[in-house]
């Protein structure tokens, strides 16, 4: 059975009197450990993609299954148990608060666990050092570079140990040589802890990075 199953998904949103698919009736399985590149222009249907995926927003129609479970089946809490502890989120931006520092901005997603879960300092300050940040966990967003808040980011989407991580242009605009030491990083997590990633990216460079390759078309989707 595929971790990740999707099974005739479609996207409509409607503004006006219009109608926009985003996704158009597709189906894909992922197996998990499996690290996955989706490569589209932007409009492609990709984000949203990815957010059904991580039961951020409902298909218009179809099934999302994650080990064999309809995710948009659940009840509010179970869908919100499996969007904060099944899944890990890697946004566009690293999205930092700027009044926490580096170690305080890795507990943030303990706060909506289970009730009675203990800040957990000291993994959060080894998920640092594991990104090469082992040094900055004091540090404040505004004292750290563009690449390094992206490892800051990248760390905590990993806090609650997820089995799956989404990731959305996970290197941005960043230079060539730290985009590669974040896609070295994320591959070696993926290798040591058998964690299913699916990101997607406009660069194709970024995507030849996976294991498996995917393209998104207006909407569609096919195998590279």
């Amino acid at each position: 059975m595929a971790q990740i199953e999707l099974a005739e998904i479609e996207k409509i949103f409607r503004v006006g009197d219009q109608t926009i698919t985003a996704v158009s009736a597709t189906s894909l399985a992922i197996e998990k450990g499996d690290f996955v590149s989706i490569v589209g222009h932007s409009g492609s249907g990709k984000t949203t993609l990815l957010s059904m995926i991580g039961g951020i927003i409902s298909p218009t129609s179809g099934k999302v299954l994650f080990e064999g479970n309809d995710i948009f089946s659940l009840n509010d809490d179970a869908l919100s148990s499996y969007r904060n502890l099944k899944v890990g989120f890697m946004f566009q931006f690293a999205s930092l608060l700027p009044v926490l520092t580096a170690q305080e901005n890795l507990l943030l997603p303990g706060l909506f666990g289970p009730a009675g879960r203990a800040a957990d300092w000291k993994k959060a300050a080894e998920l640092l050092d594991t990104v090469g940040l082992g040094e900055k966990i004091h540090a404040y967003p505004s004292q750290l570079s563009g690449g390094q808040q992206r490892r800051v980011a990248i760390a905590r989407a990993l806090m609650n140990d997820p089995e799956l991580i989404l990731a959305d242009e996970p290197t941005g605009d960043l230079d060539e040589e730290t985009e590669n030491e974040i896609m070295d990083l994320l591959r070696s997590y993926n290798r040591e802890n058998n964690s299913t990633f699916v990101f997607i990216t406009h660069n194709r460079d970024l995507a030849s990075h996976a294991k498996r390759q995917l393209m998104m078309h207006h909407g569609s989707i096919r195998e590279q």
